[in-house]
């Protein structure tokens, strides 16, 4: 009897321990899914001991400080000015006066600085403020990533200027005659314009002018603004372009830019960590900066902190933080990462990827795993729920915007033309947002005044360029669907094929077969392709975007004028195959008429003085633009060069001015010189001459100038074993010429408003 007693204890102990494990196991898996994902607080200070690690409320991470040498890495120090202001600053350098905003262990930081502007009043009064920043030998420079250079104003013009590191000038410029084409929130070029900068420079200055002294537009915006400023920080309001005060009462005297910083004059390949002047503490990670400068550190996996002090980077507990998830049972920190291990009585690795925890089965086992289930159940019922809510919200919004975005009107174009299924594609945002891996930054082939082009591989593994427009009027939605149609259509070998779109999304989005060498502009103008292409690819590029350009004007139905011709836009594949690209500003050329009005876009540098003055569009303007292309390919030289002597400045007037006085041969590349006849030299430059006339019925029709290049200069032999003949080829180039003033910076007759990109993207 007593044996029997004690056996049925035994038992009941046993399955009483069983049951308890169950409970434990029950209750940690419940926990983990209530349990909410806390961010890894951080104790470890951010600055050197003994030094301060805030200046105000704003945190001054280690290289960065203050005050003692010691506290701040070389290059690094900053003032935190008390004694002027309270509550305290922060600025660059042992006496700066550029303010610090933040600063971000990342690699970058934001600071104040000025605004340009150029106001006037009514009694002829004016005031200016030209802005720079020159961040000398510090390791910073500005990012190209987070600002844009931004101009305000309905007449003006504006230029930014770089230099230490990248030299580059860019600019806006607009003119609008009412208040009514202003839109909040739209910089796009009516109102407000902004254009993207290069990495790696360290100096800028702003200049703002003014076309009319703002006397046509006093009423509403006696002044314009230029400035540089982090874009994801400004917002256009039409209230802005009121006057002075208006402007600084909503957006401060100051607005924030963003720097990048480094370590600089160092990659991680170049640097050793036995080296004193390592900028990387213990367990942390060396990795290169984006803006090239030099290299930054991060704390390894598991590990966390300031990654610039020696012991900075301290190690992660995820047994108490979000990786717990990963843990069923019981969860065991070690150096930079964790164990997972089951309790007494139970086996398994105790992970839930792995075999997990598992124990004898029982009555009361089975309840509590029914109950389990059932919590379970609820909550996958419940989240299924919440994504078929999300998801058929997600659909209307694609619904709406296809339809926004003339999707209907699309498919219905297709379905009235033969064999118009095969002609454009429609995708989906879902498949192009895969192929451009959501649109990564290192994707990107080139920002241009319309839009940016990203690379993507389609499902089948094709290879595209597909282009992210920046805005889309509503107004124009059928035009834009009528020229998708048109250009799926065009079938020219020196045209980049638009294989489809995708109207899915807010902003449409355009699909072009992708051509692999870059644009004509990179081989003629950066320094590691200068005279890289000789005299016979020249002629031949020239040939073929001149061949292409006749087949838009001539055999296109209905006719396209491309309004955007420039080297940048034209694209070369493996074999220097030119190909025509960016259609963004072009006009479908309405029935019966052969010149019609338009809102004046296009490049400054290429734009057709004839109808910048007078807005009549029509395809000479075309042939004026090809003509710099080809003074380019004959000069090596850009359309607008702001560092060379005032009369130098506009290539199109310098090369007629050359001709005119007997000197073009100053001009030529020396490749081009050596390798082209004299008599190709007169060839090209004579059509040159007829196409940049000021008179669009005296230049020639394309078809003429690609006749003549296919027929007339490229018949023309040139033997190697005879040099040419400079002093023969002036004395040929000598005819008297009288050629007009084509400079586009001359506006008094402009008679509608004026949108002029000065991008050199595609």
């Amino acid at each position: 009897m007593y044996v029997s007693s004690y056996l049925m204890k035994q038992k009941v102990t046993k399955q009483i321990s069983v049951t308890m494990s169950l409970l434990v196991l029950l209750l940690q898996l419940l926990l983990s899914w209530s349990r909410p994902i806390m961010a890894i607080s951080s104790t470890v200070s951010v600055a050197k001991p003994g030094c301060k690690d805030k200046c105000g409320t704003i945190s001054v991470p280690y290289p960065f400080g203050f005050g003692e040498a010691n506290c701040y890495r070389e290059s690094f120090d900053l003032t935190c000015n008390s004694t002027s202001f309270d509550p305290p600053k922060l600025f660059l350098g042992t006496n700066g006066t550029v303010e610090v905003i933040d600063i971000s262990p990342l690699g970058s930081l934001r600071v104040r600085n000025f605004v340009g502007y150029d106001c006037y009043n009514r009694s002829g009064g004016h005031s200016r403020n030209r802005p720079w920043m020159d961040l000398k030998m510090k390791p910073y420079s500005f990012s190209d990533v987070h600002n844009r250079f931004t101009s305000i104003g309905c007449d003006i013009y504006t230029y930014i200027s770089g230099s230490k590191g990248r030299n580059f000038t860019s600019g806006c410029s607009m003119v609008c005659s009412d208040q009514q084409s202003l839109v909040n929130g739209s910089c796009s070029g009516i109102g407000c314009c902004q254009t993207s900068i290069p990495k790696g420079f360290k100096e800028y200055d702003v200049e703002v002018h003014s076309f009319h002294n703002h006397t046509r537009v006093m009423d509403y915006n006696p002044c314009s603004y230029g400035f540089l400023v982090d874009a994801e920080w400004y917002k256009f309001s039409v209230g802005d372009l009121f006057g002075y005060m208006d402007f600084y009462n909503r957006n401060d005297e100051k607005v924030p830019v963003v720097l990048d910083w480094a370590i600089e004059n160092y990659t991680c390949e170049n640097v050793s960590r036995s080296d004193p002047s390592y900028a990387c503490g213990k367990n942390s990670d060396c990795y290169n900066s984006p803006n090239g400068l030099g290299y930054l550190c991060n704390c390894s996996q598991g590990y966390h902190g300031n990654p610039y002090l020696e012991d900075g980077c301290q190690d992660v507990d995820e047994c108490a933080g979000a990786h717990m998830n990963d843990c069923k049972m019981i969860c065991t920190n070690t150096p930079g990462s964790y164990n997972c291990s089951c309790p007494p009585g139970m086996e398994g690795d105790g992970r839930k990827t792995g075999t997990g925890c598992t124990a004898l089965p029982s009555s009361l086992m089975q309840i509590a795993l029914g109950t389990g289930f059932g919590i379970l159940l609820l909550l996958f019922l419940s989240s299924w729920l919440y994504w078929g809510i999300q998801k058929r919200k997600q659909n209307k919004r694609k619904e709406k915007f296809f339809e926004q975005n003339g999707g209907f009107l699309l498919r219905q174009q297709l379905s009235s033309r033969n064999g118009g299924v095969d002609a454009a594609k429609i995708f989906s945002e879902e498949d192009l947002k895969r192929a451009t891996n959501y649109f990564d930054e290192s994707r990107i082939l080139g920002r241009g005044g319309y839009g940016t082009v990203y690379k993507g591989i389609l499902p089948n593994n094709k290879t595209v360029a597909i282009k992210k427009s920046k805005i889309m009027d509503e107004s124009q939605v059928e035009q834009f669907i009528n020229e998708v149609i048109i250009l799926s259509q065009i079938n020219h070998k020196n045209v980049v094929k638009l294989l489809g779109c995708c109207l899915e999304s807010e902003i449409p989005l355009l699909v072009y077969e992708f051509i692999t060498n870059g644009t004509l502009f990179q081989h003629i103008h950066d320094e590691e392709h200068k005279s890289s292409i000789s005299w016979d690819n020249r002629l031949r590029i020239a040939t073929e975007t001149a061949t292409a350009l006749a087949y838009l004007h001539s055999a296109a139905s209905p006719p396209i004028i491309h309004r955007d011709i420039k080297s940048a836009n034209i694209l070369l594949d493996d074999n220097y195959m030119a190909k025509v690209s960016d259609f963004g500003a072009s006009r479908l050329v309405p029935l019966d008429q052969t010149q019609f009005t338009t809102l004046v876009q296009g490049t400054l540098g290429y734009l057709d003085p004839e109808y910048f003055h007078t807005s009549q569009l029509t395809d000479k303007s075309d042939v004026y633009s090809f003509g710099i292309v080809l003074v380019e390919l004959l000069t090596g030289r850009k359309a607008l060069e702001f560092d060379r002597p005032e009369k130098e400045r506009n290539l199109a007037i310098h090369f007629i001015t050359s001709l005119k006085e007997d000197n073009v041969l100053e001009l030529l590349e020396d490749r081009v010189l050596h390798e082209a006849s004299k008599d190709q030299i007169q060839e090209v430059t004579n059509l040159v001459k007829r196409c940049l006339s000021v008179k669009g019925e005296e230049r020639p029709t394309m078809k003429e100038v690609a006749m003549e290049l296919e027929g007339r200069i490229r018949s023309i032999v040139q033997h190697p074993w005879v040099e040419p003949n400079h002093e023969d080829a002036e004395y040929l180039l000598a005819e008297p010429s009288n050629p007009h003033n084509c400079n586009t910076t001359e506006y008094d007759s402009l008679r509608n408003h004026v949108v002029i990109s000065l991008d050199s993207g595609r």
